[in-house]
């Protein structure tokens, strides 16, 4: 099944996914080996690759062992348009609709598309919404685009219907690396209500806790990064797993 169809039959079906989100900047090979071994016994659906400003050369490297190593589907989360790769199994493909600077609205899209059907992967068409989670992060400086306020679920709301209605597949709301907080259930269940496409949510999801109210409130996949790579016990895994049992019967 193609990732895009897998996102639709979680908020078909009321299910809930989990994705790990992977800066190719910040593993090496055995700590990769572990990440896999966890999010294989914890069920996680996604695994996400990528990152706003990568330094090292390694993404590659690393999509190719997740590939080798599991069987869980392996996203790439652009940051750039370099960040493309044929051993993938598909890319979101981001269109910065929150923000204002045409190079991310559509201008790396000219510059990506031919990459991406040479490279023969699947491209998830998204709407990706950036909102202020209480300080500046990589995304934000990087994207050169002022954020949605974080109390302002009306303008979020009304972004991701046009997303909707202009033929976007999927909408992503991200707090963004390193966000003070999560992004608040006001806005993710104004997003949900009103829009019938799938929702990801990232960005200051540190605890079950979080996960749980963000699942609850609408989002059909959540993305959890820098608290994993902060957590190698895999304890927050773990208690996102069990989380998701309490919202839903997978």
């Amino acid at each position: 099944m193609r990732i895009q169809e897998q996102l639709y039959a979680l908020r078909q079906e009321g299910r809930k996914g989990f994705a790990v989100l992977i800066d190719p900047d910040k593993v090496n090979e055995a700590q990769l080996s572990h990440t896999i071994t966890l999010a294989q016994r914890y069920s996680v659906d996604f695994l996400f690759v990528g990152g706003s400003l990568l330094v090292n050369a390694q993404m590659n490297a690393v999509i190719r062992q997740l590939k080798a190593e599991c069987t869980i589907p392996v996203v790439i989360f652009p940051g750039s348009v370099q960040q493309v790769d044929a051993d993938a199994d598909a890319i979101l493909f981001l269109s910065l609709i929150s923000g204002r600077n045409p190079d991310l609205l559509i201008g790396s899209h000219v510059l990506a598309a031919p990459m991406i059907r040479q490279a023969n992967l699947e491209a998830v068409a998204t709407g990706y919404i950036l909102i202020d989670t209480g300080k500046a992060t990589t995304v934000h400086y990087i994207s050169n685009t002022q954020p949605i306020p974080y109390d302002k679920p009306d303008i979020a709301l009304c972004t991701a219907m046009a997303g909707e209605l202009l033929g976007l597949k999927v909408i992503y709301m991200d707090g963004g690396s390193g966000a003070l907080k999560s992004i608040s259930s006001e806005m993710i269940e104004a997003v949900s209500n009103h829009t019938e496409i799938p929702l990801i949510i990232g960005g200051g999801i540190r605890s079950a806790g979080d996960a749980k109210r963000i699942w609850e409130a609408g989002a059909d996949v959540i993305v959890i990064g820098n608290a994993i790579e902060r957590d190698p016990e895999g304890r927050l895994m773990r208690a996102v797993s069990e989380a998701r049992h309490e919202v839903v019967k997978i």
